[in-house]
């Protein structure tokens, strides 16, 4: 991968914060390598640049799990960048399926650095025996190119079994984040198998290192497809991931808690684009989810009703009604009827004099003059007085 003048100055700004930082504390975390450098999130040969720079510096690199803040409560585990680390299987609840598989990655033997090597070399030979053929090759030709092909093949499938281990270690770190244990296993051994393609041995990375980036890319890019109920674009997800490794970042070096001001100063972003970030990283939760320890109860017992009517303003509606409707009789039919198509008191809409009119057809001044006297006999005393606890 080339890097122009400004990508080139980035990078080597950011080896130069890993650099204080590493010698400062004597390792670095793959966050801080996202926190410096962006943009070796989507592009796994950096972080792989970054790793053998830091390695020649004798600084190491450690994996810190997931960066996005949603983490499902374990301690971070810390482990070293060296090939054998990985493999650890021990803690991971599985049913009797996934047992199997775990020990169908464990049967596997690591492979030593010479093994890796010799495995890369056929890999590469089967890939160019296929275009050495010419079409009038002999037919022992033909047979050894295929030969080799297949030989390829199988190198290319012991690299990708004897690696497996890597990736359920790597999904283990973002369990609980909304996609299943062997989901992210599936989706980590499609990245692993994009780094035996592109895994090159003469630049002197061990493939465990170069396959990390790859796996983790893998598996982040489907928790952003596929981890949350509303889903997040990439390049949300990926801010998000950016801004919560910053924090941790700033977190590391203030010793508290870092403010939105803070994050946006040092994303280069404004404030409110920082608050808008955090609000899209939020999860939703279902309503349905227990609540407390009464697993009878549920969140959705909990949660208020915005439109809700309070049963006390409910009782007093329903009792002002029974008044109006007791005091309307004291009118005839028609200045009732006008009366309550006026003011609303049917359908909550009031209606102009002249639809009123329309429907007793009569005048709009006819009808004024019979809602004004219905109005005077309302206004008695003996009658407007039940009203008048409702107006205090």
């Amino acid at each position: 991968m080339m890097l122009d003048d400004t990508a080139q100055a980035t990078v080597s700004d950011a080896l130069e914060q890993l650099v204080v930082l590493g010698r400062g504390r004597g390792f670095v975390t793959d966050r801080d390598v996202l926190a410096c450098c962006p943009d070796a999130e989507d592009e796994p040969i950096l972080m792989v640049r970054f790793t053998r720079a830091l390695e020649a510096l004798d600084i190491e690199i450690v994996v810190d799990g997931p960066d996005d803040g949603t983490a499902d409560g374990d301690e971070p585990d810390l482990r070293p960048m060296s090939g054998e680390v990985f493999h650890d299987l021990d803690g991971i609840d599985s049913d009797d399926t996934v047992s199997l598989y775990f020990k169908e990655a464990a049967s596997v033997p690591l492979l030593t650095r010479d093994e890796e090597v010799a495995l890369a070399i056929r890999i590469v030979r089967g890939r160019c025996a296929p275009a050495a053929l010419q079409p009038d090759c002999a037919p022992d030709a033909r047979r050894a190119a295929e030969q080799a092909w297949l030989d390829g093949q199988l190198a290319w499938e012991h690299l990708v079994r004897a690696n497996s281990r890597l990736v359920i270690s790597m999904a283990k770190k973002y369990r609980g984040q909304g996609v299943p244990f062997l989901d992210l296993i599936q989706e980590g051994n499609v990245g692993l198998m994009k780094a035996a393609d592109k895994f090159d041995h003469e630049r002197g990375f061990k493939f465990s290192t170069y396959a990390t980036w790859w796996v983790r890319q893998a598996i982040t890019r489907a928790l952003a497809n596929q981890g949350r109920t509303i889903r997040v674009p990439v390049h949300m997800s990926d801010r998000i991931r950016k801004l919560f490794a910053i924090a941790q970042c700033l977190e590391q070096d203030l010793g508290r808690t870092p403010t939105a001001a803070e994050i946006a100063m040092r994303m280069k972003l404004p404030e409110g684009k920082v608050l808008q970030i955090l609000r899209v990283a939020r999860r939703s939760i279902s309503l349905e989810e227990p609540a407390g320890d009464d697993q009878d109860a549920e969140l959705g017992h909990f949660v208020e009703d915005a439109q809700a009517v309070d049963p006390q303003v409910e009782t007093t509606y329903h009792l002002l009604h029974d008044d109006l409707d007791d005091l309307l009789q004291c009118l005839t039919a028609r200045e009732a009827r006008i009366i309550r198509l006026r003011y609303g008191l049917d359908d909550g809409r009031s209606h102009t004099l002249k639809e009123v009119g329309r429907k007793f057809n009569l005048t709009r001044e006819r009808i004024r003059q019979i809602e004004q006297d219905a109005l005077a006999k309302l206004r008695h005393p003996e009658r407007s007085a039940r009203l008048m606890s409702y107006l205090r």
